[in-house]
């Protein structure tokens, strides 16, 4: 009985985890243009045939990038909640959040640029 309790409360926790991605995703508009950069991506992938360790590396990118807007926007949202009007000390805590997201997307743009453009070229070279 005690087994069955714990896989319940387990599986209620990726149940909650879905809804905040879910929630994450219909209601944020920076969440849509990454999922949309992130489809295109892999568009381009799959037309290149990049190579498998180039898939790791978009991947961990599209995911650290998607993670960090999730954090940010939960950061952001804890902060508007606590101070609702407007704090100098609140909204520099939402920057340095929205600083970590621009830090991982530049990095991010960095490593499609390293797979992407000797692909790009290629192409272009021998089409």
């Amino acid at each position: 009985m005690k087994e069955h309790f714990y896989f319940s409360k387990q599986l209620k926790s990726f149940v909650y985890a879905g809804k905040g991605i879910v929630s994450f995703i219909k209601k944020e508009h920076n969440a849509w243009i990454h999922l949309s950069v992130s489809i295109l991506v892999v568009f381009l992938g799959l037309f290149f045939h990049i190579s498998s360790i180039e898939w790791i590396a978009v991947i961990i990118c599209i995911s650290l990038v998607l993670s960090a807007e999730a954090f940010n926007t939960a950061i952001e949202r804890l902060v508007d909640f606590i101070s609702p009007e407007h704090n100098k000390e609140a909204g520099e805590i939402k920057d340095i959040a929205a600083g970590a997201v621009l830090i991982c997307a530049i990095a991010t743009a960095i490593v499609g640029l390293i797979i992407f453009i000797p692909k790009l070229i290629e192409f272009y070279y021998t089409s």
